[in-house]
């Protein structure tokens, strides 16, 4: 038979406030990409395991559980980390895909909570500048290879990957990751060619297409 102090460690013991925060939040995070703001204290409580009073007594008001849910949500770290666990040394094909993999992901995923909580606040320009730093030090064992410098195929390899991530975009003809990858690595004839810049308004698109010369930028 339990004693009293036997049935008291074995009861559940409370978690602590900040921990409690953080297990609501992971829950209502789902809940809000498939119900948006419409989402209800109870469909929170039920998913967390926890009476609705608790929501109320950790954050005060559900609009600043979710409001705190979104932060987490677009929390920019987990994608820094993943980037940097990529192993600069890979073969740059390899390395390229899931760098386009892991940018995609992340765009698409902010795509989809935007679209049911709304805008929440403008990129940071600094934000981008550190993901390309990070992409900048894995591509640097190629970096002779490479047509531009790695951190300018960093924006490169950024700016495939969000404008993939519109559906709107990409309805019917949605490109795979390794389409993406591919079309970095090789482009759509494999080589560099020599680009022409007409020096008057009046040049015509033919004419362009007619000056200009193939031949390694």
């Amino acid at each position: 038979m339990e004693t009293e102090l036997e049935t008291t460690r074995n009861r559940a013991q409370p978690l602590p406030p900040e921990d409690r925060k953080a297990m609501i939040i992971d829950a209502v995070i789902p809940l809000l990409i498939e119900h948006g703001r419409g989402v209800t204290s109870r469909q929170i409580a039920d998913a967390a395991g926890i009476a609705e009073g608790t929501i109320f007594r950790a954050f005060g008001d559900k609009e600043t559980l979710v409001q705190a849910a979104v932060e987490k949500f677009l929390d920019p770290e987990p994608l820094r980390e993943a980037l940097r666990s990529i192993d600069p040394g890979l073969p740059l094909e390899h390395k390229v895909r899931a760098i386009v993999y892991l940018l995609r992901e992340r765009f698409q995923s902010v795509m989809r909570i935007m679209s049911v909580v709304g805008h929440q606040r403008p990129p940071i320009p600094q934000e981008r500048t550190e993901f390309a730093a990070i992409i900048a030090r894995i591509l640097a064992p190629e970096a002779d290879e490479l047509n531009w410098p790695p951190d300018r195929v960093a924006h490169i390899l950024r700016l495939i990957s969000f404008s993939s991530a519109f559906p709107a975009l990409n309805d019917g003809i949605e490109f795979s990751v390794d389409d993406l990858a591919r079309i970095a690595l090789v482009g759509v004839a494999g080589r560099p060619f020599a680009i022409y810049t007409p020096t008057t308004p009046a040049t015509t698109a033919a004419d362009a297409a007619d000056q200009g010369e193939p031949g390694c930028s």
